[in-house]
């Protein structure tokens, strides 16, 4: 493997690279030129994403697996499913959209996950971990009739390994025992350091057709002896043990292998080629180095996992605080004045903001892995003991816990905190990672109550509103930085749904902000003169306000930056019909369709929420 001190700011010259259109364009490629086909893909890799900016230390530790792959496997016929997709950026150049690789995460350009509208080579769309095994096992039945010769593998890394999700599908795969190949990415070593000349020997053993072939003679000779078959397969596992981590897996009802060395494409080809012929499920466990090739990205694997243009000029804002910073500062004071707070996140400690708490207060903090469900009612046993936990969750990841939000935490009414991060169109990772409904899921549970903080400041207060409540409680709040609002340091709260008038014209037309669209909002409340009143809170409503105002009103518009549909200017609709209160609305929000990945501002012009748009339509409507 060629290493390099750092990303090239010219394009380097692949001639071998050059050769590849489609996967097609390898399989008679020698050992040789797949090596160096692995040098020079890993070259463009680091030259595209410094361009483009994006995920980055994935992709480079699955080079040499994805060359491998696409050399062995009769792809698109085969079906090869990509865990989360933040390594698919080799798979992406090697399958026919190499010269549009730096428009990825770009509007109107390459996704920046597999996606089955872009590629008959992307058989599933991912975004959110852990998925691959449960699509790969449908593939797999349904196939098994039609195309009985169709090969199914799945690539999914330890962290996605440790939603529970799955498990279950690993398990249900032990069950039905398809001939599916699943391939372990372990590059954090967090299941097992277990690598080396022995292990490396005993894989090859335990992957050779000769050892295929007497342990299937073996086992036919012994079927008739119950006890000294299970007597021999016993034996088996536990030599296994000896030497390889895969216990757990055999005993779920796959042929496990490994661990071996994820960039060495020799070695690679020899235990998948033969795994490829094998019946039943095969496990292979690979080891990789998340960065490989990069020296600072070896060094540094999160700050590399996603990295921005090289040869861009940084913005004056991005010295802004972030959300997310605003809520680390927060829960470390928080938790200074109150013992009983407890952090928890599912895999996100640097997103969320919880690095500073986590050093601060070791004992009190939880990172659960990717499992949000977990998270979820982990949280609700603390509270269940007088705890005080706070679950710092993207929204669009809170959705994968709906189940235990309702039952687990909503209906027992318990005191839990939800940190909502990356609420609303979020930009360059699409419609996957977008937190457009939370406001639509969350407002129609029983006790639960919703905040909209317009800024970072009154990020800070709803906090504290909404951990100082005696029950379940969200704070909802974008991703990256604010209108700049200077940000008060006490842990004041607000009264719970109290909202507040931000300018009062003597207008028959009313606004209603929802939260970080504030800036948009005052732009057309000031051109227009109309009144405009930060809601704050989704739920409760302001009722008093609501009443005084939209009582002597003829329209009332609300702007929010959530689904309209479900969301917080339904609830105002709702409102005004219960209280019988006769009055035109304006739903300004993320209309009833998924917002491809563009920048957070050209989704919210896609969506009519840039404040010329809101103009434009209140002129054409008033």
């Amino acid at each position: 493997m060629k290493i390099f001190k750092e990303i090239p700011l010219k394009k380097p010259a692949t001639p071998l690279l050059d050769s590849v259109d489609f996967p097609s364009d390898i399989r008679s490629f020698s050992i040789n030129e797949l090596e160096v086909l692995s040098n020079e893909l890993r070259e463009f890799l680091l030259y595209s994403v410094g361009q483009s900016g994006g995920h980055l230390g994935g992709g480079l530790g699955v080079i040499e697996l994805t060359i491998v792959l696409h050399h062995i496997f009769n792809t698109p016929y085969d079906n090869l499913v990509w865990d989360v997709g933040h390594q698919a950026y080799p798979h992406k150049i090697l399958t026919g959209r190499k010269n549009k690789i730096q428009t990825i995460r770009k509007k109107d350009g390459l996704t920046p996950f597999p996606s089955r509208k872009e590629s008959e080579y992307d058989t599933f769309g991912v975004g959110h971990s852990s998925t691959s095994l449960s699509a790969m096992l449908g593939m797999a039945i349904a196939s098994k009739e039609s195309n009985p010769d169709k090969k199914h593998v799945a690539i999914i890394g330890d962290g996605a390994m440790t939603a529970g999700m799955a498990f279950e599908a690993l398990s249900h795969t032990g069950h039905l025992k398809p001939n599916v190949l699943i391939i372990l990415n372990d590059n954090d070593m967090s299941i097992s350091e277990n690598i080396g000349g022995l292990s490396n020997y005993f894989s090859r053993i335990w992957a050779s057709k000769i050892y295929k072939g007497i342990k299937k003679s073996g086992a036919s000779f012994l079927k008739p002896l119950p006890q000294a078959f299970h007597l021999a397969r016993k034996v088996e596992t536990q030599m296994k043990a000896m030497v390889a981590p895969g216990t757990i897996f055999e005993e779920l009802g796959l042929n496990y292998i490994g661990p071996i060395d994820g960039h060495n494409i020799k070695e690679l080809i020899n235990v998948i080629s033969n795994l490829k012929e094998f019946d039943g499920p095969q496990f292979l466990h690979v080891i990789t180095k998340k960065g490989a090739g990069l020296d600072p990205a070896e060094a540094d694997r999160i700050g590399f996992h996603a990295i921005g243009k090289i040869n861009s000029i940084k913005d004056e804002k991005t010295k802004q605080k972030k959300y997310q910073d605003i809520f680390g500062e927060w829960i470390v004071d928080m938790a200074s004045q109150d013992n009983d707070l407890i952090g928890i996140t599912p895999a996100m400690k640097e997103g969320s903001g919880l690095v500073i708490f986590s050093k601060k207060y070791p004992e009190r903090y939880f990172d659960v892995a990717i499992a949000e469900q977990h998270s979820v009612t982990f949280a609700a046993g603390l509270a269940v003991e007088n705890k005080k936990p706070v679950v710092a969750i993207y929204s669009t990841f809170l959705q994968r816990a709906y189940d235990q939000l309702i039952h687990d935490v909503a209906i027992q009414n318990l005191d839990v905190t939800f940190a909502l991060d990356r609420s609303g169109l979020v930009g360059e990772d699409g419609p996957t990672h977008s937190g457009n409904y939370d406001i639509a899921y969350l407002r129609c549970i029983p006790n639960m109550i919703i905040c909209t903080p317009s800024n970072e400041n009154e990020a800070r207060h709803l906090l504290t509103s909404a951990y100082l409540y005696k029950g379940p409680a969200t704070v909802r709040y974008p991703r990256g930085i604010g209108p700049n609002e200077e940000v008060a340091q006490d842990l004041k709260p607000y009264e719970i749904g109290k909202a507040k008038v931000i300018n009062e014209e003597n207008s028959k037309v009313i606004i209603l902000n929802f939260g970080a669209l504030i800036d948009q909002a005052k732009e057309v409340a000031k051109n227009l003169k109309l009144t405009l009143i930060d809601m704050r809170f989704v739920k409760p409503l302001d009722e008093n306000i609501l009443r005084e105002y939209l009582s002597k009103s003829d329209v009332f518009v609300s702007i929010e930056d959530g689904s309209i549909m479900g969301g917080a200017g339904s609830a105002v609709q709702e409102f005004c019909s219960k209280e019988k209160i006769n009055i035109k609305s304006i739903l300004f929000g993320i209309p009833d369709k998924f917002i491809e990945h563009a920048s957070r501002e050209e989704m919210l012009n896609e969506a009519g929420l840039s404040s010329k748009s809101i103009e434009s339509k209140l002129k054409e409507l008033l």
